[in-house]
């Protein structure tokens, strides 16, 4: 294998004819690096983990992985195989080395047989051992066991097929661990995690021999894994040595030497405009070179950095006394139960945060307040003034056909805000879809951006009391 593991030289990446998501991205991967990659939404995260992943080729430049090299990713919205079980696609991981001991145990299973060559039979059962040794299979299930719990994920007998999406990421997360490549992507590998299984996590690629890259947002797990941080700025990859913590440093004094280069260039954009609607055509060479330098001073003005995230919610009516009570529910389904005895009183103005392990019940707790689930026994009782707003993680309701603005407004060009009107246009800006991002095709969207359109579609309503089930997923930091 050569020195870097993945080698990326000048690629671009073009959606169309005019969207650029990559511009001229160089890097080098080492053996045993950990880079954590950083960028808002739609800066081109996935498309560069799809393109290192062989998914995707670049529009031009070259994007090579190292001779001999193995990938595996975890994709935001991974797939599995519907036919198999939760342990059968875990095991899907881990295959070669399943076979390397079936293969142990039938030439085992030979030595019984009446006409056996067992000078052949005991070399090729070294040679079969030598291998199940070096990689350490015969704790195989040992292995598989420990990944499953910690990451929590269901039933090993299951059906996929009846799965939740944060299930079926947790078995895909577990498949491509236990694959152990030499190059792992992992695309927002702590979501619908537990801090318990993402303590795992941070364990578990520590100590991982090769190389890791990881989209994330989650700025605990890169303070804690990462020892290179990429960030993607306006198609440009800006590498930092060190976790989060160091990135945020560097980049302030970025941002400063930027802040005053960009001073600069807006006094300089403004008197060059102020020469151009002065002067008349001008025709000869030096004229020509000045409206040349305008216009590319133009260009760059285009580029200029995405504003903050506006997050606007209309108040709801007054809160009663009763909120949210709760009297000794109940909640299963099947023979597993979820939530027993469960007695509280939510106060108004009360800010609870619910924390639990995977399947503890607590997406079904929200599900009841909602009123989309029922208690098998116990009192739920809603205030008589409470209007929700819920804020799920399904995303379900999202048309992959509609354009931005029309998924958001529903087509509308004024949306009322509890009492206000606002321009819809405007009101989609808040969520920082500018200008022609409002006419992008929602199958086009990352995961992030496909949030914040959920977030601006369910927010709309507004209320006072706001149920807000894992509302960071994909996000990016600002947002």
């Amino acid at each position: 294998m050569s020195d870097y593991v993945y080698t990326m030289y000048r690629a671009d990446k073009f959606y169309g004819s005019d969207r650029q998501v990559l511009a001229g991205i160089s890097l080098s991967f080492l053996p045993s690096a950990k880079i954590g990659v950083l960028g808002p939404n739609g800066a081109g995260k996935s498309t560069l983990l799809r393109i290192m992943a062989g998914l995707e080729e670049p529009s031009s430049g070259v994007a090579e992985l190292a001779p001999g090299a193995t990938v595996g990713m975890l994709a935001q919205e991974p797939e599995l195989d519907p036919e198999k079980t939760v342990r059968e696609n875990v095991e899907d991981g881990v295959r070669e080395l399943r076979d390397l001991l079936d293969r142990f145990n039938a030439v085992s299973a030979r030595f019984a047989e009446p006409d056996a060559d067992f000078d052949a039979l005991l070399a090729e059962q070294a040679k079969v051992q030598e291998l199940v040794d070096r990689h350490d299979a015969w704790s195989l299930e040992a292995t598989l066991d420990r990944a499953m719990d910690a990451l929590r994920l269901p039933e090993g007998d299951r059906d996929v097929t009846t799965l939740s999406g944060g299930e079926r990421r947790r078995v895909a997360l577990a498949r491509v661990l236990l694959s152990s490549p030499d190059l792992l992507l992992l695309d927002e590998p702590t979501n619908h995690l537990d801090a318990e299984s993402v303590a795992w996590l941070e364990r578990f690629l520590e100590q991982y021999k090769g190389t890791v890259v990881a989209v994330t947002h989650d700025r605990y797990f890169l303070d804690n894994v990462a020892g290179w941080i990429l960030e993607l700025d306006r198609g440009k990859g800006l590498p930092f040595e060190g976790n989060y913590s160091s990135w945020l440093e560097q980049k302030q004094t970025r941002l400063a030497v930027e802040e005053k280069t960009e001073s600069a260039r807006r006094r300089t954009l403004a008197r060059e405009l102020e020469w151009v609607r002065m002067s008349p055509k001008a025709r000869h060479a030096k004229a020509k070179a000045r409206v040349t330098a305008y216009e590319k001073l133009l260009a760059d003005e285009q580029n200029v950095k995405l504003d903050k995230v506006e997050i606007h919610i209309p108040a709801g009516p007054r809160l009663g006394d009763v909120v949210v009570d709760a009297e000794h529910v109940a909640k299963g389904f099947g023979d597993r139960l979820l939530v027993e005895d469960m007695t509280f009183s939510l106060p108004p103005g009360g800010i609870v945060g619910v924390i639990g392990p995977n399947g503890a019940g607590k997406t079904t707790l929200f599900r009841m307040i909602a009123g989309e689930e029922q208690p098998d026994s116990g009192v739920l009782r809603i205030g008589e003034t409470v209007e929700l707003a819920y804020v799920d993680q399904a995303r379900a309701d999202l048309n992959p056909e509609n354009s931005v603005w029309k998924e958001i407004s529903g087509n509308q060009d004024v949306i009322e805000l509890g009492t206000k009107e606002v321009n819809s246009r405007q009101y989609v800006s808040w969520f920082n879809f500018r200008g022609s991002d409002q006419q992008k095709r929602m199958s086009d969207l990352s995961g992030g951006e496909r949030n914040r359109v959920h977030l601006a579609k369910l927010l709309r309503s507004g209320g006072n009391v706001l149920l807000l089930d894992e509302p960071t997923n994909d996000l990016d930091v600002d947002t």
